[in-house]
């Protein structure tokens, strides 16, 4: 009789693993992961909230430049989730990805901070960089680092934070997970009111100017003081090793799928249900099923880019246009980033409005408002927000000078003589002008200008200048001691910068004055002739004018958001400064408020839309596919960005009215394709066919066993 070959003795089982140390019930270590998010964000959303200003301003590059620098940035961020996902899952591990790219991305925000400091590069130290394109060069490097990092970590800290609960935990790590994106949206909300603020400061040490320096600096140190309460919570965590990335099993069976397609295209092959079917005779039918329910889902995010296309504007082109309006909201005055807190100040709001009011009110209406439904009327109404977006542009326009195109000059008379004068243009043109007043601007073809007469009274005298195109001159003309006229270069072509103010003076005394506004000097000026132009932000500004024997001090009228004026300083008589306003350019007087329609439009788009297309992805993927499509979802925000790209550089459009029309089309033309794919979607139950899935396989077992004797091991599944 043959002997039973003895069972090999087991190897000691190892200890169960030490619960880490808990408070009411949840780990001590999720408090680190929620602070390190809560300063993570706050770096982040603060960095992008001054980014495209900082472009526009610093960087001295156009609105359109600025507009697909940005959205590049931001679409890298929306791909390295990817990259970062595959590292934790396939070789680092969660907590060592963190950290490592968490690093990169602190170098980052601290290049980008340097990049930020004029004196750098300012030799003369008249407060421009010598040297732009090192600016520009530290400014690439430190947000590609930043984009690595941020996306990198993305996948990352939620799911470690969902693995420091047991099993038996489920309802606090709900819990977890609603505090978690409470931090992500107290972090943005906050950081992007404060870092507008702190740009608006001016520093410098040789010439005071916007601090970006600053306002890129605290979140800096933001994102380092996120990595140092990470990794002080380094021996709390509950570290999971890499278990491999379902993204590579999915991306090697479709791959295999279409392989074995091409390579059995012969008729003689019969044809299958399914083009995945092609890889039965390598994956399991589980597997192929499952990919299969996740490609019907990500067929549905085809149209899904254009939202975020246009959503992402809120960055670039609707800042851009807050700088054009009035941030006068009374006792509190608005920068024009600030004005992207109203998109996560109305989620707040609108979040449980819509979930425990307008909801149940459609359900009792008798109106199934499926998922699918709701995305669509999110997709028009993301639409509707660049159609008002429009008008207000329209309107905007409406307020904005025109300024003299390529071989266009435009002309201002100042008649700083004691009577009125009456100036000819040899073009035909003639304009009465009184005392110490003022004509607006007139405008010429630079070619036909030749000469001016200027006459007072009886007597005239003809004057001939060298008249520059695309240009604003300023005509000063007086009959003081004989008729003079000097032409001037205004250099006025575009709006003031960043909402500032440009002011000059202008001395019709008869002796020279020293001018002083707002502790900058002007220096001394002669009767008859100008300074340059300055730069002061808004408000009342004291003026004080010293002549050989006093001083006069007046308070400047209140100065808007990007206006310019020449004031003709008249007369100082026992300490009282008299002066005249010629204004140059209108102040900004369209309010930012009306952008709030638009906020608001476009906030309830998302929570139709971005919620619920999160949640509708999570009910319709397989347990354990719905990393797969999180990562599809995450990478329709990358294309939207890219689609920004691409449209913004293919069209020639001039006005930017035009522009929001264009995007609103599209993304109507492309909601009605959503709208027909998903009119032909049957929803599904993962769970359920995740069941009859088991189910086949164990009947499968059991035919196996009947027929051979054997169980089929994982290879023969395989």
């Amino acid at each position: 009789m043959a002997l039973k070959s003895l069972p090999k003795p087991r190897p000691p089982q190892a200890p169960p693993q030490k619960p880490p140390p808990g408070c009411f019930g949840y780990p001590i270590s999720i408090f680190f992961i929620v602070v390190s998010e809560f300063c993570e964000r706050f770096s982040y959303y603060g960095m992008r909230a001054v980014l495209v200003l900082y472009f526009k301003y610093f960087l001295d590059w156009n609105d359109d430049l600025s507009t697909a620098i940005f959205h590049t940035f931001v679409a890298l961020c929306f791909l390295t989730p990817i990259l970062g996902a595959l590292i934790a899952d396939s070789f680092l591990g969660k907590f060592k990805t963190i950290i490592s790219l968490s690093i990169v991305y602190a170098v980052g925000q601290a290049v980008l901070s340097i990049s930020s400091i004029s004196e750098l590069t300012d030799g003369d130290r008249n407060g421009i960089p010598d040297d732009i394109n090192i600016h520009i060069a530290l400014s690439m490097v430190g947000l590609v680092l930043i984009a690595l990092g941020t996306g990198g970590i993305k996948p990352c800290v939620a799911a470690f934070g969902g693995d420091q609960f047991e099993d038996h935990q489920e309802k606090q790590r709900s819990t977890f997970f609603s505090i978690f994106y409470l931090s992500i949206n107290a972090g943005s909300l906050i950081s992007t009111i404060i870092t507008p603020i702190l740009r608006g400061k001016e520093c410098g040490i040789h010439v005071k100017q916007k601090c970006y320096p600053l306002a890129f600096g605290v979140p800096a140190v933001l994102m380092a003081i996120a990595l140092i309460v990470f990794i002080v919570g380094s021996r709390m965590y509950k570290k999971v090793k890499p278990q491999g990335n379902v993204m590579v099993q999915v991306a090697k069976c479709i791959a295999f799928s279409i392989k074995n397609r091409f390579r059995y295209r012969s008729k003689e092959y019969p044809k299958r249900e399914h083009w995945l079917d092609w890889a039965r005779e390598k994956y399991t039918k589980r597997l192929i099923t499952e990919i299969k329910m996740v490609m019907r889902v990500l067929f549905l995010y085809i149209p899904i880019p254009m939202f975020w296309a246009l959503f992402e504007q809120q960055g670039s082109r609707w800042t851009l246009q807050a700088t054009t309006m009035d941030g006068d909201f009374g006792s509190v005055q608005i920068q024009p980033d600030q004005m992207q807190t109203v998109n996560p100040i109305l989620i707040v709001i609108m979040l449980p409005v819509v979930d425990m009011a307008i909801y149940p009110l459609i359900n009792k209406c008798c109106f199934n408002f499926t998922p699918l439904r709701k995305m669509t009327v999110g997709l028009l109404l993301a639409a509707l927000a660049f159609i008002v977006a429009a008008v207000v542009q329209i309107e905007i326009d409406k307020t904005l000078p025109t300024f003299p195109e390529l071989g266009e000059s435009q002309i201002k008379v100042i008649n700083l003589g004691n009577s009125n004068a009456t100036v000819h243009f040899n073009t035909g043109t003639s304009v009465n002008v009184t005392s110490l007043k003022s004509t607006g601007y007139l405008s010429f073809d630079t070619a036909d200008l030749n000469y001016i007469n200027v006459t007072y009274g009886t007597e005239t005298r003809s004057n001939q200048f060298a008249f520059v195109g695309k240009e604003r001159h300023t005509l000063e003309i007086t009959n003081v001691a004989g008729i003079q006229a000097e032409l001037l270069v205004d250099g006025l072509t575009v709006k003031p910068e960043q909402g500032n103010n440009k002011i000059r003076f202008i001395n019709s005394l008869n002796s020279t004055i020293n001018i002083t506004m707002d502790g900058i000097n002007f220096g001394e000026l002669m009767y008859f002739s100008a300074t340059n132009y300055s730069s002061f932000q808004r408000g009342v500004k004291p003026i004080k004018v010293i002549t050989d024997n006093q001083r006069c001090e007046a308070q400047s009228l209140p100065f808007g958001y990007g206006s310019a004026y020449t004031i003709i300083v008249k007369e100082c008589n026992n300490t009282v400064l008299s002066v005249t306003y010629v204004e140059d350019i209108q102040a900004n007087t369209f309010s930012m408020a009306w952008q709030i329609p638009q906020y608001f439009i476009i906030t309830c788009g998302e929570v139709l839309f971005s919620v619920t297309g999160l949640s509708f992805s999570y009910e319709q993927a397989p347990n354990n596919m719905k990393s797969v499509l999180q990562a599809g979802w995450l990478l329709t925000v990358a294309i939207g960005n890219i689609v920004v790209l691409i449209i913004a550089g293919a069209t020639t459009i001039s006005k930017q009215w035009a522009e929001y029309v264009l995007f609103a089309g599209l993304l109507v033309a492309l909601t009605i394709i959503f709208a027909i794919m998903a009119y032909f979607y049957t929803y599904v139950d993962p769970a359920e066919i995740e069941a009859q899935l088991v189910e086949e396989e164990k009947e499968e077992k059991k035919e196996s066993i009947h027929e051979n004797g054997t169980v089929p091991d994982a290879q023969t599944q395989m």
